[in-house]
């Protein structure tokens, strides 16, 4: 009798992954997996292993004849990071083919909120440093909204809570990251190699053309893909900027009979490989700031950085968005969602100063490895997005209470006759003979 072989990638194993890949798309999964990343990483730089750690982020690896020779922490956030930035790329070409973006009057309010959502924080962290100097160059650090952080919290806070909040959410985050890509290509770029931004569009053009022709093979996709990365990160420019640039390519609008869009398709493809891998190697690398013990963390709170950044996400984030929201229903033809209430909004733009992932990623750009302002920013994107969090949970969970108890009310049915009682009255009223109807209004 033959000994059974097993095979490590059989087919029997498929099932298996893709109820693991199926988990990975759970926003409340990956909220829970980057928070545990990046405790692991705070605690661990703050534990007598500390070296270890820090050797660990500054382990280089990758060819140098390519200038690719880059520390563990550096392909993090300028390698691994990029497929986040392409999740977030298709996402935001779907929203402006096919999403809530493609109607301008309905997008308004979520777009106004962005930038109200953007340029308060700006101007509060601003004010908190115009004493000059270095610090001044993390104005956009509090600028940003973690989309699937953000995303996670409401999953978990608000099961109750009207759909309307998600997708206004979901909307102002999608253009706040597309703001923040901007950010990144004009304020964050220290030097500009003109030939290899010149020959990064040689590859992107090669991928744009096949993806439109709908060529979903791997083997050419995917190099011409790393191409467009590596020449864009010996340009200058960010790297993750060229994840933007892949994901915009990918047409949205399917064909007939050629079921979900390739956009579509490929974000339902990429989404665990960000969720699961991408996003929680970065926040371990990034979120491991020494804070120095109770003393440190005192000195850091003091700081300008620390509060203008704290500041910024707690205070600037709603009163921004919140402002920004009013006057455009105030004063033009969009308005807001008639789910809403002005409380659901405030509440949102609370959890909106939720700005992890991009936040850590400028403040990196903005004042470099090592330097004292570089940890006083973790520190502060750190201490600010949870401390939105935490408000934004208080307010959002008692409305939660509210929303379910109409919920309830709704479909309460006392006779289990498949009726909810508050349409009785209606089906009441129906029956009734016309000349009964009126003498009960």
């Amino acid at each position: 009798m033959e000994p059974v072989k097993t095979r490590l990638f059989s087919r029997a194993s498929w099932p298996e992954a893709k109820r693991i890949a199926d988990l990975l798309r759970l926003e409340t999964v990956g909220g829970v997996i980057m928070l545990v990343a990046a405790v692991v990483g705070l605690v661990w730089a703050n534990s007598p292993w500390a070296s270890i750690y820090e050797t660990l982020r500054a382990v280089e690896i990758g060819p140098e004849s390519l200038h690719l020779r880059l520390s563990l922490a550096e392909w993090a956030s300028d390698g691994l990071l990029v497929i986040f930035f392409f999740v977030a790329g298709l996402e935001l070409k779907r929203e402006f083919v096919a999403g809530d973006l493609r109607d301008p009057r309905r997008a308004a309010v979520s777009i106004a909120a962005a930038f109200g959502g953007v340029a308060i924080p700006a101007l509060i962290y601003t004010a908190v440093n115009l004493g000059g100097g270095p610090s001044l160059s993390g104005w956009a650090i509090p600028t940003a909204t973690d989309i699937a952080f953000a995303l996670a919290v409401l999953a978990v806070i608000g099961r109750c809570l009207p759909s309307a909040l998600r997708t206004f959410l979901l909307t102002l985050a999608v253009v706040d990251d597309l703001i923040a890509i901007v950010i990144i290509a004009l304020f964050y770029t220290d030097h500009l190699s003109l030939l290899p931004l010149l020959l990064m569009f040689i590859p992107l053009g090669l991928f744009t053309l096949l993806v439109q022709r709908r060529v979903r093979s791997w083997w050419l996709l995917i190099p011409l893909a790393v191409a467009t990365w590596a020449l864009m990160h010996a340009s200058g420019v960010h790297a993750t900027v060229a994840g933007v640039l892949l994901g915009f390519a990918v047409p949205v609008i399917r064909r007939y009979g050629e079921g979900p869009g390739l956009a579509e398709m490929f974000q339902h493809r990429w989404q665990p490989l960000s969720t699961g891998v991408a996003v929680p190697v970065f926040a371990f690398f990034a979120a491991g700031v020494s804070i120095g013990g109770l003393s440190g963390f005192v000195t850091s709170l003091t700081d300008s950085v620390t509060l203008g950044i704290v500041l910024g996400l707690l205070l600037g984030k709603p009163i921004g968005i919140t402002a920004a929201t009013w006057l455009v229903a105030r004063f033009t033809k969009a308005d807001l969602d008639d789910d809403l209430s002005w409380v659901d909004v405030v509440g949102l733009s609370i959890l909106a100063g939720i700005g992890f992932t991009v936040s850590l990623l400028v403040s990196e750009l903005s004042f470099g490895e090592g330097s004292d302002d570089y940890d006083h920013a973790k520190v502060a994107v750190l201490l600010g997005s949870v401390l939105s969090a935490l408000v934004a949970t208080v307010i959002l969970r008692l409305r939660n209470r509210v929303y379910r108890r109409i919920h309830e009310e709704e479909n309460r049915d006392a006779d289990n006759d498949g009726i909810p009682d508050v349409h009785q009255a209606d089906v009441a009223g129906d029956a009734m003979p016309e000349s009964r109807r009126g003498r009960h209004g």
